[in-house]
């Protein structure tokens, strides 16, 4: 393992962590922990754990911006006045919950949802970054104060 975080250890952190932040079923933080307590960068390695969580989840967007109509009237069956209400209801304050796309369980579809209800990408990207990097930073340095005692 050491060998091969060695070799690969940033392109396959950044890689990890984009494939976690889609629809697939991942964790990265793990290769975090693991690269950390090997030495690694911790500024390099948690900006490059940030990048491609946030490039990951900007995929998960994509696929709702593109195929949000396909699965709001054929996925998921809802119908135009619901829609209406949920967009509403979004408009608001909704957005906000975009940091929060980290979480297990629910941040991926935050993404999806953000797509389809076409948050604009500049305010997507921001909250969804800033979440990802709070994250990572707080992984990153629980991490260290226990490597470094």
């Amino acid at each position: 393992m050491e060998q091969f975080l060695a070799s690969h250890g940033q392109p396959a952190l950044f890689a990890l962590s984009f494939l976690a932040s889609t629809l697939v079923p991942l964790g990265s933080e793990w290769l975090l922990v693991a690269m950390l307590a090997a030495r690694h960068d911790p500024l390099l390695t948690v900006a490059v754990a940030t990048a491609g969580n946030t490039l990951g989840a900007c995929t998960t967007y994509a696929i709702g911006l593109f195929g949000g109509p396909f699965l709001v009237r054929r996925v998921l069956r809802i119908d135009g006045e619901t829609e209406r209400k949920a967009r509403l209801r979004y408009g608001r304050f909704g957005s906000w919950s975009l940091l929060f796309s980290w979480l297990p369980v629910v941040g991926d579809p935050l993404c999806l949802v953000g797509g389809v209800l076409r948050v604009g990408f500049g305010r997507f990207a921001l909250l969804v970054a800033a979440g990802k990097l709070a994250r990572y930073a707080l992984v990153a340095w629980l991490t260290l104060q226990v490597v470094r005692h």
